[in-house]
């Protein structure tokens, strides 16, 4: 089917056709007749004839680093909500956290036809800088700071300060706290968030007792923690990087007990509440898992806009490719405590 043949069947030109799919005026009367021809036909205009008209293919590359996370679902979901809304699709590549996929994706997508690409990143290496510095389409960083592109990143410092002065404050009486971090490579969560939740402690007169590290798996959390607890009696709180990793760590804390749960606590859903109920050691974690907060009635934990940096940074990519944004933008969004003593909203 082509404008042509679409055109003679709806009594009106081949130019009236093109303005009606361009967005073009046309009276109401002939949209209404080219309209109902299209949806008889179901016509689906060529994706090249329409990169051809308008020099746009109207598709986003977005790279992330695993689907399986309910924090990139959160934010992804954010921006197929602007891109819909605004008549993009979205082109999904999942890199496993692996650096180097994530540079042969963003070279996929910069040679491919899309308008601009945006990078959940993680790990900022040099070749991701070359890449942003030199890329031929618009890309926006979401998660990270950059001053190579457009970036949408958290207060992770602020957040990880929150959650050590809440630490702290649980620890009035006594005992020690441990900290799961995860690789300094990642500059949000493996840098700012660790430093900020040290200056939490530091600011009350506290310190950590000890640290460890993990990926962001449930089961690295659970080996982490496990080999904190066996080497550190005194602990009391096991303050984690992510809820992830803290859920590994709850897991821990049976294992590190010796104890088994109650029929009664597995078959009500309430496995993980018992663990943290009876073990006298504490976990905190940073992104408001709500998988998480269903099975243990909720940790302290740190509330991250991530949905939010989805569509401010979709927002922020489609105004420099429709409108040719030049003026450099670094957003840095707010967190809200969850569930701890010292409930704070920063923006």
């Amino acid at each position: 089917m082509t404008i042509k043949e679409i055109a003679q069947l709806a009594g009106v030109s081949s130019a009236a056709v093109s303005r009606y799919l361009n967005g073009g005026y046309v009276s109401d009367e002939k949209k209404k007749q080219i309209k109902r021809v299209i949806e008889e036909t179901g016509y689906q205009p060529s994706a090249q004839a329409r990169i051809l008209r308008t020099k746009k293919a109207c598709l986003v590359g977005v790279v992330v680093p695993k689907i399986n996370s309910e924090s990139v679902s959160r934010v992804t979901a954010g921006i197929e909500q602007v891109l819909s809304r605004r008549g993009y699709q979205m082109l999904l590549a999942s890199t496993d956290n692996d650096p180097a996929k994530e540079i042969t994706y963003l070279k996929i997508f910069e040679n491919y036809p899309v308008d601009g690409i945006i990078l959940i990143g993680t790990v900022i290496t040099a070749e991701h800088r070359k890449f942003l510095k030199y890329s031929r389409v618009p890309v926006v960083v979401v998660g990270q700071y950059t001053k190579y592109a457009n970036c949408i990143y958290h207060d992770d410092y602020g957040a990880g300060k929150a959650m050590g002065k809440v630490v702290a404050g649980a620890l009035k009486d006594g005992g020690k706290v441990a900290y799961i971090g995860v690789t300094k490579e990642d500059k949000a969560v493996g840098v700012a968030r660790e430093e900020g939740f040290r200056a939490g402690l530091k600011s009350a007169g506290m310190e950590l007792s000890c640290t460890g590290k993990a990926e962001f798996t449930m089961e690295s959390g659970y080996q982490a923690a496990l080999e904190i607890l066996e080497e550190n009696r005194e602990i009391r709180i096991l303050s984690c990087a992510t809820d992830t990793i803290a859920a590994g760590a709850i897991e821990a804390l049976l294992t590190y007990s010796r104890k088994k749960v109650p029929e009664e606590a597995r078959r009500s859903g309430g496995r993980m509440r018992y663990i943290l109920d009876n073990s006298g050691i504490r976990v905190t974690g940073f992104g408001d898992n709500q998988f998480l907060k269903a099975v243990t009635g909720g940790i302290p934990t740190v509330h991250f806009g991530y949905k939010t940096s989805g569509i401010r940074g979709a927002e922020l990519l489609l105004d420099v490719i429709e409108r040719g944004e030049k003026i450099p933008v670094e957003m840095k969004l707010g967190f809200r405590m969850v569930n701890g003593q010292e409930e704070e909203d920063a923006s």
